[in-house]
């Protein structure tokens, strides 16, 4: 039987996971996910700046291509908010690759592939069911605390009002002090 709000899985080892999105003021969790074959980002290479994680379901969906391509197209201004944006599916590096090269993606699409979903049961955006992620969004600070956090339902394109609202309240004198916005 599981806690409210947690989710335990496994059978040698149990690990507790999140049942919902993970909400402002909670430390990140850490991880390290392929974007290439032979390239991983973590969340340690992110630190520093605001990081975005945009999780979607799948590469190849209507909606994902949608959301991924305005993400794309914006991507200038996220960057001058001094914010770096990855996606994250379970989707294979080589899908990530045909898909972001199809979408001219100018931003790492990360592989939640093996163990699959690991990363989105962390965050508690894994859809068990289904087998793919929530489509959530994030908004990390520079020192690893998720500032913002959406879910949308999968078949809606959450845009980015949300992400830039977020960004500019790190930027905000209560946030540079330290208090969760």
């Amino acid at each position: 039987m599981s806690e409210p709000g947690l989710e335990r899985e496994g059978t040698s080892m149990t690990t507790i996971y999140p049942t919902a999105a993970l909400s402002a003021g909670t430390t990140a969790p850490g991880f390290s996910l392929p974007a290439t074959p032979d390239q991983t980002v973590s969340l340690h290479d992110l630190r520093g700046a605001p990081a975005i994680l945009a999780f979607y379901p799948a590469d190849w969906s209507p909606v994902c291509g949608d959301q991924m391509a305005l993400y794309n197209e914006i991507l200038g201004e996220f960057r001058q908010l001094g914010a770096q944006l990855v996606g994250i599916s379970v989707d294979g590096v080589w899908c990530h690759a045909a898909f972001g090269a199809d979408r001219k993606l100018h931003f790492p699409l990360l592989s939640d592939f093996e163990p699959k979903g690991e990363v989105a049961r962390r965050y508690g955006v894994y859809r068990r069911k289904e087998g793919v992620t929530e489509r959530a969004l994030f908004v990390i600070d520079a020192q690893g605390t998720i500032r913002w956090s959406h879910v949308s339902p999968l078949g809606i394109n959450p845009g980015a009002d949300g992400i830039f609202e977020a960004l500019q309240g790190l930027a905000s004198p209560a946030a540079l002090q330290g208090v969760p916005s």
